[in-house]
């Protein structure tokens, strides 16, 4: 074939299989220079990379916040960043949270979610030891767990019974003593006050007997018939029978001063009787310390204590009022703005079976650490949350009286008034 009919691509390959050719000019058989081929690769290699690094940037931010690698999310829990939280619209569902299908089917952007805990209205309620029954334990449980008490109602009885009771006869005896001692006063000074009057009547009865003798021998002694020594005898006995009315009338106006009552004497017995019956009284008040009762009406929900037993620092057991359930839920500090008093909320949990219905009946004045966390050791658990308390309604509160402290998914629907308004 004549050189003129020769191709480009036939004259690369030719040189490509000559190797014997002395010299690569790295000119085209046009003339012009090309470019080497080691080069040429290199620089599709560039290429490549900088075309892989903007889509797996974006792969691995879409796989790291679908997945919350544990690397990713210790990150998040050493710098306190929330994943979304520089969006204007953060992510309302923390990573931790498996959201229920039957919810995630109908969720909206508006929605707040969060973790919450069923409880019984005004929360569960603690029933300790009486205070002061010291080194007592528990002699006897006489509820059952789901029995139903009024406030008050003994639930339990402790082993100081006996002690305690024997306290008490020991001071309601103290107590007659105490009663019979004012009664024998009262008597003694009723008797001291009529004996005080019979011995200001005999006093003045000798008192008028020697004035009378005194007066017969002074008219002797004017007449000269008496002897003065006989008239200074009868004045003596005048003026000693004056003395003892005077002593007697003493004697009488210490008794009938005042009125029985107000005695010296009684109003000291009285003080003692009045210290006994409060002797009385405490013996009595401490035998209370040997029974357990009912802080609120409500329902048994557990016991934790056993007869023989020292009552436990938590309790010996935990009750509340199951009539009316309701839910905490733990919501994030950057969503909370979003949430009113009143709105609706939903709770999913797998154990329920269905889904809970309530509103939102108050909004927490705190912002603390997350309370509800999952089983992953890798979770956030220092989240700043803010407690939302909703009521839920009669058919979702009598299912959710079997589930107290069960944790379960909520969602409050915040856009409920403005779609209302439409």
């Amino acid at each position: 074939m004549p050189p003129s009919f020769i191709t480009r691509k036939d004259a690369q390959m030719t040189a490509k299989n000559a190797p014997d050719l002395p010299l690569d000019l790295g000119r085209d058989l046009d003339g012009a220079e090309s470019t080497p081929l080691p080069q040429r690769r290199r620089s599709r290699k560039w290429y490549m990379l900088v075309l892989l690094i903007p889509v797996s940037m974006f792969a691995g931010g879409v796989i790291g916040m679908y997945y919350q690698p544990p690397g990713l999310q210790r990150f998040y829990a050493m710098t306190g960043l929330q994943p979304g939280g520089g969006a204007d619209t953060p992510i309302a569902l923390p990573p931790d949270i498996e959201l229920p299908p039957e919810m995630a089917d109908t969720l909206l952007p508006s929605d707040v979610v969060g973790l919450s805990r069923l409880m019984p209205r005004g929360d569960v309620a603690i029933v300790a030891a009486p205070y002061g029954a010291g080194d007592a334990r528990v002699a006897e449980i006489l509820v059952s767990v789901g029995d139903v008490v009024t406030r008050g109602a003994p639930v339990a009885r402790l082993d100081n019974s006996q002690a305690l009771e024997s306290a008490a006869l020991t001071a309601e005896a103290n107590l007659a003593v105490r009663q019979a001692t004012l009664a024998q006063t009262r008597s003694a000074i009723t008797a001291s006050r009529a004996e005080a009057q019979a011995t200001l009547d005999q006093a003045r009865a000798s008192e008028r007997e020697s004035a009378s003798n005194l007066a017969r021998i002074e008219n002797l002694s004017q007449l000269g018939v008496s002897p003065s020594t006989t008239l200074d005898a009868a004045r003596t006995a005048a003026e000693t029978a004056q003395i003892a009315v005077q002593r007697a009338e003493a004697t009488l106006a210490r008794f009938s001063a005042g009125a029985l009552d107000d005695q010296p004497d009684v109003v000291v017995a009285e003080r003692n009787v009045a210290a006994a019956e409060s002797d009385l009284a405490r013996a009595r008040m401490d035998m209370a310390r040997a029974e357990v009762r009912a802080p609120i009406d409500g329902t048994i929900l557990d016991i934790n204590a056993t007869p023989g037993q020292r009552p436990p620092s938590d309790g010996i057991m935990q009750m509340g009022d199951t009539s009316v359930m309701m839910a905490e839920v733990e919501v994030w500090q950057d969503r909370v703005s979003a949430v009113a008093v009143g709105q609706p909320v939903e709770l999913a949990a797998p154990a329920l079976g269905q889904t809970l219905r309530g509103t939102v009946e108050s909004i927490g004045l705190t912002v603390g650490r997350q309370g509800l966390i999952s089983d992953d050791a890798a979770a956030n658990s220092d989240a700043r949350v803010i407690r939302v308390l909703v009521t839920l309604d009669a058919v979702s509160s009598a299912l959710a009286a079997r589930y107290v402290g069960l944790e379960a998914v909520a969602r409050i629907d915040t856009g409920a008034g403005a779609r209302a308004g439409q």
